[in-house]
């Protein structure tokens, strides 16, 4: 360890900010817009020599003045961190760096999961976590290919239901992941429960949680939060090189994705899946959105018409089992946070 202390660095500290971004350029890392939390540690001077961000689980942002390398700095930071994430009450940790940088953190706990060409490594502090997350899946490979849907349901629509239906008769089996991080204005749970109602009726598909190795606030962030296309990108790519991970694990050789035509975001994944699934071997199916009066399904839409206090006009759009969650008690809660929201359609 050195003989500096990290210490947080204030959003409204304009001098600590502008020395973050500038070491930041310094060592080619573009700042993420994602962040929750930055510290810095400086000389007597001021002049800051390190620094490292937090986005929920995640250390990101981390960097050490060139001409300081060698000194302990960058435990120092990381050590801080960390400390900074239990505090919060998260355990287990995923870290991003550069590809070259990616060998000083072994020592620091943590183990390589993925790497994007040659801008991104992925990392965690638990040696096993990925393995464990793996063999958490194994009821769900099978001797014959099948067919991956990941679906956030926010809420489930007919376009889901569409979604399913095609993977289902088209494969000997399907496995469904949905989103697990309650982040979604639908919680988890109810989400759930919509999905396993739908897939009940096919024998060959197995609904089972994302965990934090899909679309999550590790993987891709940018899945849920607003970013310059290069943070979607780069994180959309990185969810894809996980999902052929799992694939491999789980003899999955098609994965089926909706048509978007609304959310730039998704567009993006979608083309992220598109570039790497096939160099695994994975066959991308995209899907023409299902269609109500001439007009595309989106849980989005459905949202917004709920937002907008318009519960009859989502009937057409949504499954019987989803409308009558959304107007019965269990969905009130759901309800109440939609219309209270600003934003409802972004993911």
């Amino acid at each position: 360890m050195s003989e500096y202390t990290a210490v947080a660095l204030r959003v409204d500290d304009r001098r600590a900010q502008a020395q973050m971004d500038a070491l930041l350029e310094a060592e080619g890392i573009a700042r993420d817009r994602n962040l929750t939390y930055s510290a810095g540690i400086f000389d007597e001077n001021g002049a800051m020599l390190a620094t490292g961000s937090l986005f929920e689980n995640t250390l990101r942002c981390l960097a050490v003045d060139g001409a300081h390398r060698g000194e302990g700095l960058m435990a120092d930071i990381v050590a801080h961190l960390v400390q900074v994430q239990l505090e919060r009450g998260h355990t287990h940790l995923f870290l991003y760096t550069k590809c070259e940088s990616a060998k000083f953190f072994a020592p620091l706990g943590f183990t390589e999961i993925a790497r994007v060409g040659g801008r991104l490594v992925f990392m965690e502090n638990r040696r096993d976590g990925f393995a464990r997350y793996l063999r958490s899946l194994a009821p769900c490979a099978g001797d014959a290919p099948g067919a991956a849907l990941v679906m956030n349901a926010n809420p489930f629509t007919w376009g889901h239901a569409h979604l399913l239906r095609r993977a289902a008769t088209e494969n000997p089996r399907v496995v469904l992941f949905v989103l697990s991080e309650d982040r979604s204005l639908v919680p988890y749970a109810d989400r759930l429960a919509m999905v396993r109602a739908a897939a009940a009726q096919y024998d060959n598909v197995q609904v089972v949680s994302s965990g934090s190795y899909m679309i999550s606030a590790a993987t891709f962030p940018s899945y849920f939060l607003k970013d310059d296309a290069l943070v979607v990108r780069t994180h959309a790519q990185l969810d894809a090189t996980l999902f052929t991970k799992i694939a491999a694990a789980l003899n999955l050789t098609r994965r089926y994705v909706g048509e978007e035509p609304f959310s730039a975001t998704t567009s993006a994944y979608n083309d992220a899946l598109a570039d790497v699934l096939p160099q695994a071997g994975i066959e991308l199916v995209v899907v023409p959105r299902a269609e109500a009066g001439g007009t595309a399904i989106s849980a989005s839409h459905v949202r917004r018409l709920i937002h907008d206090g318009r519960m009859e006009d989502i009937r057409p759009l949504v499954p019987e089992s989803t409308y009558a969650y959304l107007t019965g008690e269990p969905g009130q809660n759901a309800v109440r946070r939609i219309m209270a929201a600003d934003d409802v359609i972004h993911h």
